[in-house]
């Protein structure tokens, strides 16, 4: 049991008495969402949200939000006077205090929130509005749809709170539209309850979910809390036991460190793109401080797995040996982390479980909600990649076409699929994902749609093919199938990390061809395509198979062709010269034009200059004579003389 500071937990002395007495206040069923708000907002003087001002960090309390909630609940009810009960209402907008408030405002007004996914384009927000017949959007900043749309600020009159709360009766979650159609699922007030309860699970399995840092439990808000993911582990979870959540400015990376070290954040769920990026960097800057680091940090791990068997050990080697990288990391404020959305690499899990970070691995769907965590205390475990068994309110079946099925009370009460509602309460729920259950674990092998049939008619599983390749110069691939004349062909689409290896696109093809032939699948797969654009959008969490096949077969990409490396018109290593020179500068990429002059257009010192070069030349491979690093001082200059020589060298 942790000791937590009393007053923030309503006057019990540990969690656990804390988390038993709330859940006592609810009803066994019928439970509504007014009566849910009230038990999520009742320890008034608990600080809800912090958020950076300047040099100060700003504080919210859960009393503050929730009389700002029942004025806009007021604004809403007068503006939207003459619509019925239940009536559709859109709420786009990013992660902040208005979302949080709007969210409940909407509900507590008789509406039913729509919760739109900031990451799709605009038709197909603009379909789902239509199909589920809405009334309205509410949102910040300039967006407009064709139904009314209001600016959140007009929803800050300082007016009498609503005083006749009648909730509506359902929430309405988009799904990610990764197999490009969008899912509308339909979530009462019960269902939620169900996975509140399933929350106590976690605490009781799992005495580290609740290890605090200096009296205070902060979660980052890094999911967007319009994703199932978000909306459920992160506030619902969360903010039900009056948890502080922590926003963030903005999602570079350095915006998320600085917020996560300022604020002494404890907890942190987000999806494996985080994870794996956070991975690679680090791994990348160990490898860089030579091969002693290497080596030191090879048996360290070594003594950690050794002792993984050791409770009081198990944690106290790992805090003791890797305090280093974890300052470099996220800070000693890190208690618990949570990845789920989809698949993360074991040696990911590995990592962070090593340092003393300790990450779970879990499982949920838009139409589900969250099923399972991984709890297990022992390290093996949790770095086998398992989403672990399935909570109390859920139950698992894999089919015998290896396919997942789940059947729980925490799952949408029915889903609109663009045609129409399917009711979905009590029923098992094909989910499409491949699994498997070992020693009643269960592991998600990827989705049964992503299968790609190979010449000889075997199916390949994308992500168990791609886990096995990891090669140096690779930034992203997907395997994909390509329908062709004389049947399915298998493709892997490869997106290079610049600058390559020494011996450029073809060391790669190279590599990645030793790693197809280890894994038995070189015969299975012999066309490796190399493309300059990425294969992962900005706004996207996880790979759209379906998009980048697409993409493919609509020739929307730009090969690479590895015989001429990436040389080749010198457009791929024009735009590498503009970032570096960025990076040397300190400027925007994007405003750095090609004949600016590093020194008389962007400020660049001489010692600025000697860096790039110096980066250049490692890089690629070209050395720069004195004569002619006079004359190249502008982008164009810099690509072209590269070109130029490396051609000149073929």
């Amino acid at each position: 049991m942790h000791l937590m500071v009393s007053k923030q937990l309503g006057g019990h002395r540990t969690i656990n008495g804390y988390v038993r007495d709330k859940l006592r206040r609810m009803p066994d069923s019928g439970l509504t969402f007014d009566r849910l708000f009230g038990l999520m907002f009742s320890e008034q003087d608990n600080v809800m949200l912090e958020s950076s001002s300047g040099y100060r960090i700003k504080e919210v309390t859960y009393g503050e939000c929730r009389l700002s909630t029942l004025k806009k609940a007021a604004c809403l009810r007068e503006r939207f006077r003459d619509l019925p009960e239940d009536a559709v209402i859109g709420l786009y907008m990013e992660n902040s205090r208005d979302w949080i408030e709007t969210f409940w405002a909407i509900l507590l007004s008789g509406f039913c929130p729509l919760l739109m996914n900031l990451r799709l384009d605009h038709a197909r927000l603009e379909q789902t509005l239509e199909a589920m017949r809405a009334k309205a959007v509410i949102a910040s900043g300039e967006a407009a749809f064709s139904v009314q749309t209001v600016d959140v600020s007009e929803l800050s009159r300082d007016v009498p709170p609503i005083e006749n709360v009648r909730a509506g009766s359902v929430i309405l979650l988009m799904s990610s539209g990764t197999s490009d159609h969008v899912k509308t699922c339909a979530y009462t007030a019960d269902a939620f309850r169900a996975m509140i309860e399933d929350s106590y699970q976690i605490v009781l399995r799992c005495p580290q979910i609740k290890r605090h840092h200096r009296g205070r439990l902060k979660l980052l808000t890094f999911l967007p809390l319009y994703h199932v993911f978000g909306l459920v582990a992160v506030y619902i979870w969360f903010a039900f036991f009056a948890r502080t959540f922590v926003l963030l400015g903005s999602m570079s990376p350095k915006t998320i460190v600085n917020t996560i070290r300022r604020h002494g954040v404890t907890h942190i769920f987000a999806v494996p793109l985080l994870w794996n990026t956070v991975y690679d960097q680090a791994m990348r800057t160990i490898r860089q401080r030579g091969k002693d680091t290497v080596r030191r940090f090879e048996a360290g791990a070594r003594l950690v797995s050794r002792v993984s068997g050791v409770p009081g050990l198990r944690r106290l080697v790992p805090v003791l040996l890797f305090r280093e990288v974890r300052q470099n990391l996220f800070g000693d404020s890190i208690r618990f982390l949570i990845s789920g959305g989809s698949e993360i690499r074991p040696e990911v899990l590995s990592f962070f479980n090593t340092i003393g970070y300790r990450i779970a691995n879990g499982y949920g769907m838009t139409e589900i909600g969250i099923t399972s965590v991984e709890l297990s205390a022992d390290p093996r475990v949790l770095n086998s990649g398992s989403v672990g068994r399935p909570f109390s309110s859920a139950e698992y079946r894999v089919g015998e076409d290896g396919i997942l099925w789940v059947r729980s009370r925490a799952m949408a009460c029915r889903i609109h699929d663009g045609s129409g509602w399917t009711q979905t309460e009590g029923e098992w729920f094909r989910t499409g994902d491949l699994a498997e259950c070992r020693c009643g674990r269960y592991y998600i092998l990827g989705r049964s749609d992503d299968l790609v049939i190979a010449p000889n008619g075997e199916n390949l599983n994308p992500n168990l093919i791609e886990s096995g390749l990891r090669v140096r110069g690779v930034k992203a691939l997907c395997l994909i199938g390509v329908q062709e004349e004389q049947g399915m062909k298998p493709v892997l689409l490869v997106n290079p990390d610049f600058p390559l290896p020494g011996d450029g696109l073809a060391g790669v093809k190279n590599a990645l061809t030793e790693a197809l032939r280890a894994g038995g699948t070189d015969r299975q797969i012999q066309s490796v395509v190399f493309v300059r654009e990425p294969l992962m959008r900005e706004d996207e969490i996880k790979l759209n198979r379906a998009r980048i096949a697409r993409r493919y077969r609509d020739g929307e990409y730009t090969v690479l062709s590895p015989e001429r490396g990436a040389w080749e018109g010198g457009e791929e290593l024009h735009g590498q010269v503009r970032a570096l020179v960025a990076q040397a500068t300190g400027k925007p990429a994007e405003e750095i034009g090609d004949d600016a002059d590093f020194f008389l257009d962007l400020g660049g010192t001489s010692l600025d200059y000697f860096g790039l070069i110096s980066q250049l030349q490692e890089a690629y491979g070209v050395p720069f004579p004195v004569a002619e690093g006079e004359t190249l001082t502008t982008v164009r200059a810099l690509s072209e003389y590269l070109v130029r020589t490396v051609n000149a060298d073929e």
